[in-house]
Parts: structure tokens; C-alpha cells; sequence
């Protein structure tokens, strides 16, 4: 016996060697979750891995604990865990700019916001005032407002405030002067406002760039202090990556610096804005790909919105004899633009609102994709579509839509377009029943920032008073699965970028979120109240 016990021995510790072998080692295991995956099944499960900032593995904790070795554990306590949300449309660096300029969001009448505008200066005392969020739509008198009030009040200060939909501005006399603008200023693609053979201040579209240009840039630590401000926000909500929906390219090389130096985590999808600089210096290069960047789209605007009838339409508008809204760029330049994105590697984004302007998007779209099987071009907003035109929508022709409009403009919007229009209006359900998909974003700081209200938009098709009663159309509601699906792995797919996120898969990045509520199964009501108790990002927690 004495002569074995060395072999014994030997035969422990090579035993003890390979069972010590076969654990791996692990950053997180995050367990004790009601975690919905969102994979090709929309599996439901209780754990997941992380390493080197990307998913390793879900099932259970058991399972995983016997394979890995882990530096530090998460008690999720029962709580739901998502895939970080993907904002499909927003403006992150504008809402990061808004920050530092006066909110006119929820105003109920001209007179409050004059109010704060004043009250603004008072606080701030700038050179040039700026501002965003006023609605005529939400006011007792739902009639652009005029500058006269403000001329008497700022005599020698410029004053430019953007109505909600980045569509239309009011600016006073003094914004007017430094802009050149005159009664014979007559640029292409919008409107100035001219009664009684006076300039009233509202500029509509393509004109509001003159005012824009007046503006004095905001400074390198502006810039910067904006897009760490819009990343708070949006980490608070559980948004992980943004579509940014039209930025130059200064803007996209600051995001691409303070990535770089880790002081920006959030991951954005850049749509370039269609100028020439920006076109000639992006389309004959390949896309630009990091893990927090991705630069291969081109942002076109088609037309304006509905709320300032500036969205282009087949017949004239319900409320406004003779007017049809307008396309922003002549046909010709918008087809000539497209057929110069389609012979590059990059894709097509274009804001289309009305059925007009979506008429000639999807029919420019279908026939210079043909034989094109995955360039995935996406109808920023699909609006309001003809009947006729649906077809266009697939896969490779996305439909890029933003359910809060659709709550936001329902009071409203059948005066615009009458009853026969409205019903292919805020399709959300036909819209995926054709193209299979529906990516699923704000507009923020159009709309609010909330994903949880573009959830409950989606699939209640109520505002947040519980009106309508029964839902405003609901034959176009969404289902749960669907909205969820559309803010994480639709998303990511409409942006090239599903086998890398939008869902809680192995090998794509540790991006996820840690809710007080279950999102799929909690009360109707209680939706737009859940809260995002942490975010995490490549396995990090940054909220």
C-alpha cells in the first residue's frame, strides 16, 4: 500500500488540476433576473455572463457558476432586465444643445412663452436668444404666433425660438436684421411668412437656415458639454445607443474624440447631413466602424411636418384651401443625391412626412435598389402614406417611425389630412405586416426622450392622459413583443448592426437594462411610470 500512495497522490492533484482547468474565467454573472433576451425565439431567462465587455452565455446561474469563475456577481432580486434600448430617430447632439437654451416644451399659449423667454434672459443674459418646443396646436388660439410682443421686449436683442418640430421658427426684428431677411427674401423650399405686406416672423423650413446662420456657434466646451449632457439623459432612460439624425462633420469627429478618450460611452449611429462638404468628403470613403461609432448613412430631408403644413401632400390640406405643403429640394437634385448614395457603400435616410413626399422616396428607392438586396434604406417618419405605395416597404426599404408622433398629433391631425387621409396615417401595424419590420425611436427633442412613452404610444395609442379611452386607432397598435423588438433588435438591424446589439445574445456587447417593473406583463396604465434602476454598457454600469 505504502509503494501506491505516491501514485495516489499524484492522480488527486491532476485531477484537482483539470476540473480548476476546465472553469473559465468571467467579468459578471448577473443572475436572479426575469431577463427577456430578445433573441430569434424571444427566450425569457434567469443569468447571463459577461467577458471582456460582451455576453458570454445566459441560462441559469447554476450552470454558469459550475463553467466560470466570475470577479463579480449581480443580484438582479427578480427584477426585468432588456437589452439596452436603441433610440432609432432622436437628435441627441440638439437635445444636448437644448439644455443651454430656453425650453418652451408644454407651453399652453404665446403668452408663456414670452414669459420664459424673459425669464431666461433675465437668468442668462445672452448675446442672441435661442430656444425650442412652442406648439400653436396646444394653445387656446392654434394660429402661428407673431413677433410683435417680442420686438417691443427685445428692441436690440436677437430672439430665434424653433417651433417643436425643428419646422418652423419665430424670430424678431432684431433676429430678422442680422439675417438679412426682408419681405424680398424669397428662398427655395419653405416659407416666409409675409401679412399685410410685413414680415410676422415665422419662417418655415429651408429659410430658417438664414436665421441659423446668424447664430454664433456654440463654442468647443459648449459642444462637449452638450453631448455629455445628452448622455446622462439618455443612459437615465436606458438608452444605450442613438441614432443621431443629422449631424455635420465637426460633430461627428468631436463624438468620435471623447469616445475615443472614454468620456462619451453612448453608442452612436450617425446620420450625415446632406450637404455638399459633408457628401464629398464622406461617400467616396468606406463607412467608419468602431464599437461606439458608425458612420455610414446620409440624412435627406424630403419635406416639412404636419403641425406647420409644411409636409408634402397629394391633394391640398383638409384645413388650408390650396395648399399642399412642399418638398424641400426640387425632385431632380433629390434623385440625383440618391443615385450618387446608391453607387457608394453608404445608406439612404430620408425624412418623408407627407404622401406626396413618401410617394417619391419609396418609388426613387424601389427603382434604384433593384438588385440591391441589403442596403437597407429607411423612410425617416412614413407618415402618411397613399394606399397605393405600402408595397414599397420591406426589408431592404425600412420603415423608420416614431409612435409618439402619432399620440402627439392625433387631437389634430384628421383636420389636416380629412378622413379618408388619416387612415394611412400612423400605420405603425401595416407598416410592419409589410416590410417585416419597424424601427422604433422618439425624435427627441421633438418628442421626449422616454422610451417608455414611445413603448406605451406604440402599443396603447394613448397620450398620457389616458385619452382616447379605448386608443386612437388601434387596428395600428403594436403589440408588446413588437414595440420591445422595435426599440432593441429592429433597431439594430435598420442600422446594420443586429449582430452586434439588440439583443442578449453571445458575442454581442454587454449593453443592457435593469427595470422596476416588468415591461411585458405590468398594467396598461403603469407603462409610461416604469423607471430604469441601472444601465450598463460593455458590461459597465454608467447609470
Amino acid at each position: 500500500m505504502l509503494n501506491k500512495s505516491p501514485f495516489l497522490g499524484m492522480l488527486l492533484v491532476l485531477l484537482i488540476s483539470c476540473n480548476s482547468e476546465e472553469k473559465q474565467q468571467a467579468d459578471l454573472l448577473v443572475y436572479n433576473g426575469n431577463i427577456y433576451t430578445v433573441d430569434s425565439t424571444f427566450a425569457i431567462t434567469k443569468a447571463f455572463a459577461v467577458r471582456n465587455g460582451k455576453f458570454l452565455e445566459s441560462g441559469s446561474s447554476e450552470a454558469l457558476l459550475e463553467k466560470y469563475d466570475f470577479k463579480e456577481k449581480l443580484d438582479a432580486e427578480g427584477k426585468t432586465i432588456l437589452p439596452g434600448f436603441i433610440d432609432a430617430h432622436a437628435h441627441f447632439y440638439r437635445m444636448g444643445l437644448q439644455q443651454q437654451k430656453v425650453d418652451l416644451t408644454g407651453t399652453k399659449s404665446f403668452d408663456e412663452v414670452v414669459d420664459r423667454i424673459v425669464a431666461f434672459q433675465k437668468e442668462r443674459n445672452v448675446a442672441f436668444i435661442t430656444g425650442r418646443g412652442w406648439d400653436q396646436n396646444d394653445w387656446e388660439r392654434k394660429e402661428f404666433p407673431s413677433k410683435e410682443k417680442l420686438d417691443r421686449l427685445f428692441p436690440n436683442t436677437p430672439v430665434a425660438v424653433t417651433r417643436i418640430d425643428g419646422h418652423a421658427l419665430l424670430a424678431n426684428q432684431a433676429a430678422l436684421d442680422k439675417a438679412g431677411v426682408t419681405v424680398n427674401s424669397s428662398p427655395e423650399g419653405g416659407a416666409i411668412e409675409i401679412k399685410k405686406g410685413k414680415l410676422t416672423g415665422i419662417l418655415i423650413d429651408n429659410p430658417m437656415s438664414l436665421v441659423y446662420d446668424a447664430i454664433e456657434e456654440p463654442s468647443k466646451k459648449e459642444q462637449i458639454q452638450a453631448l455629455l449632457d445628452a448622455q446622462k439623459i439618455c443612459f437615465s432612460y436606458g438608452l444605450t445607443t442613438v441614432v443621431d439624425a443629422g449631424i455635420d462633420k465637426k460633430t461627428i469627429q468631436l463624438m468620435d474624440s471623447l469616445q475615443r478618450a472614454g468620456s462619451l460611452e453612448t453608442r452612436i449611429y450617425a446620420m450625415v447631413s446632406n450637404t455638399k462638404d459633408n457628401l464629398d468628403f464622406y461617400l467616396d470613403k468606406e463607412p467608419i466602424k468602431t464599437e461606439r461609432l458608425n458612420v455610414r448613412s446620409i440624412k435627406f430631408y424630403g419635406d416639412g411636418a404636419l403641425g406647420s403644413r409644411g409636409a408634402a401632400l397629394k391633394e391640398p390640406y383638409s384645413d388650408l384651401e390650396g395648399h399642399y405643403g412642399a418638398l424641400l429640394s426640387p425632385v431632380a437634385d433629390f434623385k440625383k443625391t440618391a443615385k450618387r448614395i446608391a453607387n457608394s457603400k453608404f445608406q439612404m435616410n430620408t425624412h418623408a412626412i407627407g404622401d406626396s413626399a413618401n410617394s417619391l422616396v419609396l418609388q426613387t428607392y424601389d427603382e434604384l435598389l433593384k438588385g440591391k438586396s441589403d442596403r437597407r434604406w429607411r423612410v425617416e417618419h412614413a407618415q402618411v402614406i397613399d394606399s397605393a405605395d405600402f408595397k414599397y416597404f420591406s426589408k431592404n426599404i425600412i420603415p423608420s417611425v416614431q409612435p409618439t408622433h402619432a399620440t402627439s398629433d392625433m387631437y389634430w391631425a384628421e383636420d389636416r389630412l380629412g378622413a379618408d387621409r388619416i387612415k394611412g396615417a400612423y400605420a405603425f401595424k401595416k407598416l410592419l405586416d409589410q416590410a417585416g419590420i419597424v424601427a422604433l425611436g422618439t425624435d427627441f427633442p421633438v418628442e421626449e426622450v422616454n422610451p417608455f412613452y414611445t413603448f406605451y404610444a406604440a402599443t396603447a395609442r394613448k397620450d398620457l392622459k389616458n385619452y382616447p379611452e379605448e386608443g386612437y386607432r388601434m387596428e395600428q397598435a403594436l403589440s408588446r413583443e413588437e414595440a420591445l423588438k422595435g426599440m432593441t433588435i429592429w433597431a439594430a438591424y435598420s442600422n446594420f448592426e443586429e449582430d452586434e446589439k439588440g439583443s442578449i445574445e453571445a458575442g454581442k456587447f454587454a449593453d443592457f437594462i435593469i427595470l422596476d417593473k416588468n415591461i411585458m406583463e405590468v398594467k396598461e396604465g403603469e407603462i409610461p411610470n416604469i423607471k430604469v434602476l441601472q444601465t450598463f454598457v460593455n458590461g459597465e454600469k454608467v447609470y
